[in-house]
């Protein structure tokens, strides 16, 4: 059985450029079905994907993801054409609303109004993809004028995922986009979440074959002992950082999700000792279920619940430094 592998680049510190290209092209040819590049308040996701786009044939490029808010649906409409045109028809748009953390704290830009910003946004990508004269009357976007983009995108329909997580999000999703890019869901729960997504989106009229459910907590890669020490450092530290310092989204995702007084025990302690105490606080147990970290076969054994759960695309990270090794590895996470 094949599965579809995706892996991710980071956005934030050191970057080797020429390191990553070849950790994208051996990944292409380990038969993986996407890259993806996140933003945050680091590099921009654009730069590197258009560097990947140029220097790969088949692998599709995906962010994972940009926010709704620093850019205009008119902006992120030029963004993703230009990139898929590049890449001769390869790209996923992941969008996401971050937080007013990010939002406010960063972008200097009002957070409200979400949802309907979100919806938006899809309305008005689609219809710049369409490449037809764009008139829109919204509660947050009116465009009067008819503009369309200056050149034919290469696709008229490109696939759209958005990453929610509060039930009136996600049930938007299942409405209107083409995947789901969740998070924090526990593997022993994540087939009722993502049959719940199905149930809506044939309320909806649609078919849940041609929907996309990405992984949401993927599996790291580490055969050494020291690189399972090093994986659960980072990932621990990434839970408590987004329960204890991202605003109050992933919390209550956390707290939903049957792990309230574990997130309460993270936030008190990142309250009283910052990062390490934090990441200290979360549990072992809590980590197993959200992600995971083990050998090669172990982490098979794990995308297969994950497939059996009904998410079809996963995330893979490999820990192996040198790229045609860890090219090797995702050959087997593919199968």
């Amino acid at each position: 059985m094949t599965r579809s592998i995706g892996i991710d680049f980071d956005w934030q510190g050191r970057f080797d450029r020429e390191h990553a290209i070849e950790r994208a092209r051996a990944a292409e040819d380990a038969g993986v079905d996407s890259l993806w590049v996140s933003e945050a308040w680091g590099r921009d996701a654009f730069s590197l994907l258009t560097q990947l786009a140029e220097r790969t044939s088949r692998v599709r490029l995906g962010t994972s993801i940009v926010n709704i808010y620093s850019r205009t649906p008119a902006a992120l409409a030029q963004h993703f054409a230009t990139l898929d045109e590049l890449s001769s028809g390869r790209v996923i748009i992941g969008l996401g609303n971050s937080g007013p953390n990010l939002i406010e704290g960063f972008h200097g830009l009002p957070f409200e109004p979400a949802l309907r910003r979100m919806r938006e946004t899809v309305e008005l990508l689609r219809l710049f993809f369409r490449h037809e004269p764009v008139k829109y009357d919204g509660e947050v976007f009116k465009l009067g004028r008819g503009f369309s983009l200056r050149f034919e995108p290469v696709r008229k329909e490109v696939p759209i995922y958005l990453a929610t997580l509060n039930p009136k999000s996600v049930r938007m999703t299942a409405e209107l986009a083409d995947g789901w890019l969740p998070t924090m869901i526990p593997i022993d729960r994540l087939g009722a979440e993502i049959a719940r997504v199905h149930g809506w989106m044939r309320e909806a009229g649609r078919d849940p074959k041609k929907f996309t459910v990405r992984g949401p907590g993927g599996v790291t890669v580490a055969n050494t002992q020291a690189q399972r020490e090093l994986a659960f450092i980072r990932d621990s530290g990434t839970i408590a950082f987004y329960c204890a310092r991202m605003g109050d989204f992933y919390y209550q995702q956390l707290s939903r999700q049957g792990f309230k007084a574990e997130a309460d025990r993270v936030r008190t302690a990142w309250a009283e000792g910052g990062t390490e105490k934090a990441a200290a606080a979360v549990p072992a147990a809590m980590m197993s279920r959200l992600s995971f970290i083990g050998s090669t076969e172990e982490c098979c054994e794990r995308l297969d619940q994950e497939e059996a759960a009904g998410a079809l695309l996963h995330s893979a990270t490999v820990l192996e430094p040198d790229p045609r090794e860890a090219g090797r590895i995702l050959a087997k996470l593919v199968g």
